[in-house]
């Protein structure tokens, strides 16, 4: 609100007010991504972590006319990309590490060496060995592509649950060791593998593998509740 004065006759002064338009504050971070993709999730949970604000930008890299802007972003076409001031970064490891260091809040990374190591094993299984079985094979075509009209393949879904055995086994092993996933310390491997076992548990029979791997299920049933998973649940195109 803006004061002024006005001369009136007789010499007397009247202060007047003006009502500013409300102006509109600009979030310093974007995170530019498909909602529906898990690692566009994983960068989103540590945001949420970090309790920082940041806006949305949805594209869509399974299209054909990806934005030529997000293109100078991010060479591949892939998401996320994540825009702090004039910074752009992508990959999803390097934008949670850049989070977790550039942000004030609870560290994601642990001090202590073995912890660390842990949690990078974890990152790389999961983009390694995980991202396809659970998320590409099991949870697209079982739960994904009916939820938009499409059929799935009953063969992608058994090979993948066949290919998901050995991923849940070496990180129902870890989490049994008490380094990471331990329900204790939320760190960059907890918010890794907990959008791909959210969309994995979706389909009845990764559901039921799971609960197979009794550490890892426990270290999930502590997961799914916390706020910054809750919160970034993306749900389904036609929930």
């Amino acid at each position: 609100m803006t004061a002024f004065t006005v001369l009136l006759a007789g010499g007397q002064v009247q202060l007047l007010y003006k009502q500013q338009p409300a102006v509109k504050l600009i979030c310093m971070v974007i995170l530019r991504g498909y909602k529906f993709s898990v690692y566009n999730r994983i960068a989103r949970i540590a945001l949420h972590e970090k309790g920082v604000a940041y806006d949305t930008e949805e594209v869509d890299p399974f299209q054909t006319d990806v934005p030529y802007d997000y293109l100078k972003r991010h060479p591949f076409g892939r998401v996320p990309v994540l825009s702090h001031h004039a910074f752009d970064i992508y990959e999803t490891t390097a934008i949670c590490r850049y989070i977790d260091a550039a942000f004030e809040g609870r560290r994601l990374l642990p001090s202590e060496a073995v912890a660390l190591g842990r949690v990078a094993q974890v990152v790389s299984i999961v983009d390694s060995y995980g991202y396809r079985p659970l998320v590409r094979q099991v949870f697209a075509h079982r739960v994904f592509r009916p939820s938009v009209g499409e059929e799935g393949d009953e063969t992608e879904i058994a090979n993948g649950l066949e290919a998901s055995l050995p991923v849940l086994g070496a990180l129902d092993n870890l989490a049994m060791e008490g380094h990471v996933l331990n329900g204790e310390d939320f760190t960059l491997a907890d918010c890794h593998l907990a959008p791909m076992i959210a969309y994995f548990a979706q389909a009845p029979e990764g559901a039921s593998a799971l609960l197979s791997h009794s550490a890892l299920a426990s270290w999930w049933s502590y997961a799914e509740k916390r706020k910054s998973v809750t919160e970034t649940n993306p749900g389904l195109p036609f929930d």
